[in-house]
């Protein structure tokens, strides 16, 4: 209100200079012109206004910071941010491409998913054409658009530096920064293992299949691209989330047999995950379970001889009391056992993990199965 006042009244002292005023008129002016002069604030403005320091041409240069600090202010920095600093100059963009800016930001958002396998399909990747190929998922926030921009620019950038050419000719696609830069874009397909695939398919609850992942930027979720199982088309599911994705366990083909190390110790209570495919045409998943009593034992711990015994029980409490798939046996030194029937039992892992015994739980079937 008082700065419409102001201007109110600044418009009628140019418009009364052009006027034939009446004589109320000087009086209202020496009125306002006292009030002006008086207010505290009107003072204060004033004064504000002729204080503005002129703009200083010798400024301080970030470059100008001490290593140490630099350097930490570049590794507090977000992904988006390094990309902006680095189109500042060149020697701030030798800094913020270096990749032990982007391990860090690499490490927190994709290692708990990225397995041996996932580094193999990179290099893979960058050997291939693929990664010349524009990127399908930018129709993300604007501000990952931003940072597809940003990767362009500093591409660019990098080959047109002439004073550069000493120690690079383009940004290198073998860097954590175009690693990171191509998971987030989704144009790298990496390999990882999704839990209860195909949307929790009831014919998949509490287990863990092997498949190819694009991230998609704009709904911060995944499109898993599963293998063919036997003369069934491949599978491809969207909107997969992170809680359901794990690097694969075993460093191995999902057609490959796991060589279990633990059989010999294992004794009811035990959290395990198990090999099962549905006919040996079929890729291997892993499937959770706990170790049993046998029959004949009653139960109680201080007289339990169940981890003695040859067979060792196995229990999948996801399905009900009765159902075929409830209990199964097998031997302590067994390699593979099933038939087309009931399908086939292949390595078993024994979680220690707490951690993964929790991601097992947390994704335990709302009902119980038939």
């Amino acid at each position: 209100m008082l700065l419409y006042f102001l201007i109110t009244c600044l418009s009628f002292f140019f418009f009364a200079k052009s006027l034939s005023l009446p004589p109320w008129a000087s009086e209202t002016k020496t009125l306002l012109s006292f009030y002006f002069i008086k207010n505290p604030f009107m003072t204060t403005l004033h004064q504000t206004k002729q204080d503005l320091p002129s703009p200083v041409l010798d400024q301080m240069s970030v470059l100008d910071l001490p290593e140490l600090a630099l350097d930490c202010i570049l590794d507090l920095l977000p992904p988006s941010e390094l990309c902006s600093m680095a189109r500042v100059c060149s020697s701030l963009r030798e800094r913020c491409v270096s990749d032990h800016l982007w391990e860090k930001h690499l490490k927190a958002k994709w290692g708990k998913i990225l397995g041996p396998a996932a580094h193999r399909q990179w290099q893979c990747y960058l050997s291939s054409t693929d990664h010349l190929v524009s990127p399908h998922h930018q129709t993300g926030s604007l501000g990952f658009a931003k940072i597809i921009s940003l990767f362009r620019s500093l591409s660019s950038v990098f080959r047109d530096d002439k004073q550069r050419r000493g120690y690079a000719s383009s940004l290198p696609l073998d860097s954590s920064m175009s690693c990171y830069l191509s998971l987030e874009t989704g144009r790298f397909w990496f390999p990882a293992q999704v839990y209860n695939r195909e949307n929790g398919h009831v014919g998949f609850m509490l287990s863990c299949y092997d498949a190819e992942l694009s991230y998609d930027t704009h709904t911060d979720t995944f499109q898993a691209r599963y293998p063919p199982h036997g003369r069934r088309a491949a599978a491809v599911e969207k909107g997969v989330t992170w809680d359901r994705l794990r690097a694969a366990p075993i460093d191995a083909s999902p057609h490959h047999l796991h060589v279990s190390d633990s059989l010999k110790e294992l004794k009811p209570g035990d959290h395990i995950e198990i090999q099962w495919r549905r006919n040996k045409e079929f890729p291997y998943g892993w499937w959770y379970g706990v170790v049993g009593h046998l029959e004949s034992c009653d139960g109680d711990l201080n007289h339990c001889h169940c981890h003695f015994n040859e067979m060792a029980v196995l229990e999948f409490n996801q399905y009900t009391v009765g159902s075929r798939w409830r209990r199964t046996m097998i031997m302590r030194d067994h390699k593979e056992e099933g038939n087309e029937e009931d399908g086939f039992y292949g390595g078993i892992r024994k979680l220690n993990c707490k951690e993964e015994i929790a991601m097992w739980k947390h994704h335990w079937p709302c009902s119980i199965l038939e």
